[in-house]
């Protein structure tokens, strides 16, 4: 019985091989001979999660044809693959992926390090805080307070509690938005709710525009939900989107929805003006299109200058067009797992009754914990001590790699938590396999593109300062050697895997 579960075909297989990049070998440097380069980048390919475990490979003569290389290099590439234990084969069955016994399975996502493993790693790899404290145990015992009458109750609020969709309807009016409580479902965090909204309104095999760059995570649940993702190039630096190019793909895909982070994308950083949302929301009206916006980035503007667009909704009165997603994980807490959806009443109820199938609702604690921020001042006074933090920690980060990694190249941005870094020419996926050798995680450019792109980058968090983000930097510095002298790639597989 055959071992694998999906297959890659010679060109995909192909075009992934070709999106990595490497700087050109200096004098005196070895290039690897052609069969060990070929096997390198499939490994590669296959633990950064974007050529899954168990997918049969194609056969020699095909995957030959598709490079332009001899068979006899392909062969040997496969046969160095299967001793290295990511490859196995059986005669009529052909070829699979694999990993060898003791590596864990790539999850690809951007997963927490692991608990054991904090002391020894400097963790770039997830866009995350510590909680803010005092307002945190606050909150949850302000929560214990308000949770006797709910006890009395079944528990299950599937729209989430009423109290708080009333407080969440009130923040969006005072923003000049009018809402009712009817518009919103609360939802277990940001992921929760865009998972809820691809469902009703993204069957498997409709089509999905998306930024590209994009978030990573939600990249991968959209394809996992078997959506067939149309990326559309954001403009340079810190512009925001090329509303041009949308416009364009929103005719002539018709994608049934559209994916977008306005404010402070992650991971770029840009800030979408008000004309672009503008735009962007006429345009997706005209193509039928769904406009998912993403507002998870939003309070965390860490410059007090910098520009503050209208949310996207307010260029969507009738509420036909756009479907917000918010949350408490960016802002306040990753723990804190509660987002919600501001929607038309009649999305709101389709996807509450859809609801039921999935998990009945988000835990009533933790939505009386977030109420109690909203309505104690609380919440405002959090998310100004996690700006300071994050302030400063960018400040610090921009220092220390611009002082060890000068040829890399970045645009600071006004706000968010991430830094999108062109790494001077080398493999991003290489830098992350080079990172986890020296002790630092940090994940490549490929996994928040679409098809491959973006190897020539690593996304950057807001999350060390000080000293930490100095010994990051070094330790960045150190994996970018390694991947210039190739150092990195062939014999030993990595220690720990990042996903």
């Amino acid at each position: 019985m055959a071992q694998w579960t999906s297959a890659v075909g010679a060109g995909q297989l192909a075009r992934l091989l070709g999106s990595q990049q490497d700087r050109p070998a200096g004098p005196g440097t070895r290039r690897p001979p052609a069969y060990r380069a070929l096997a390198d980048g499939i490994r590669l390919l296959v633990l950064e999660g974007r050529v899954p475990v168990a997918a049969r490979l194609p056969a020699e003569r095909e995957l030959a044809l598709a490079l332009t290389v001899s068979r006899t290099t392909v062969a040997a590439a496969y046969e160095a693959l299967r001793a290295e234990g990511f490859l196995e084969s059986r005669r009529g069955a052909g070829s699979w992926t694999a990993v060898p016994a003791g590596n864990p399975l790539p999850a690809r996502g951007l997963e927490p390090l692991p608990p054991e493993a904090l002391g020894s790693v400097i963790d770039l790899g997830c866009a995350a805080l510590p909680a803010p404290e005092p307002w945190l145990t606050r909150a949850v015992q302000g929560a214990l307070e308000e949770l006797p009458p709910y006890a009395h109750t079944h528990g299950d609020y599937p729209a989430g509690l009423p109290a708080l969709r009333t407080m969440i309807a009130e923040r969006y009016t005072a923003r000049g938005i009018p809402t009712m409580p009817e518009q919103i479902m609360v939802t277990t965090g940001a992921m929760g709710a865009i998972d809820a909204i691809c469902h009703l309104f993204g069957g498997r095999g409709e089509r999905i525009a998306v930024e590209s760059p994009s978030y990573a995570n939600i990249l991968q649940l959209m394809r996992e939900a078997g959506a067939r993702l149309v990326p559309v190039a954001m403009a340079e630096g810190l512009a925001g989107w090329d509303v041009d190019r949308w416009r364009q793909v929103l005719r002539e895909a018709a994608p049934r929805i559209a994916y977008v982070v306005a404010d402070f994308h992650n991971p770029t950083g840009a800030l979408a003006d008000d004309d672009q949302r503008r735009r962007l929301v006429d345009a997706a009206r005209a193509a039928g299109t769904v406009l998912v916006a993403d507002e998870t980035m939003s309070e965390l503007r860490l410059d007090d200058d910098a520009e503050r667009p209208r949310p996207v909704c307010a260029f969507d009165p009738a509420g036909s067009t756009v479907v917000t997603v918010g949350s408490a994980s960016k802002a306040f807490w990753a723990g804190m797992r509660i987002g919600w959806v501001r929607a038309a009443p009649d999305v709101v109820r389709s996807l509450v009754a859809a609801r039921a199938y999935a998990d009945m609702g988000t835990p009533v604690l933790e939505q009386l914990a977030v109420n109690w921020l909203f309505s104690t001042g609380g919440w405002e006074q959090a998310v100004t001590v996690r700006r300071a933090q994050a302030r400063q920690n960018r400040d610090e980060l921009v220092v220390a790699v611009r002082r060890e990694l000068p040829d890399w190249e970045f645009e600071v941005p006004r706000g968010g938590l991430t830094l999108w870094v062109r790494t001077g020419g080398l493999s991003g996926s290489r830098l992350a396999e080079a990172g986890e050798r020296v002790g630092v995680r940090v994940p490549s450019g490929p996994r928040f593109g679409v098809d491959g792109a973006f190897e020539g980058y690593v996304r950057l968090p807001f999350t060390v300062g000080g000293a930490v983000a100095e010994e990051a930097a070094a330790r960045l510095a150190a994996a970018a050697r390694l991947v210039e002298k190739g150092g990195v790639g062939g014999g030993e597989a990595p220690r720990t895997f990042v996903a």
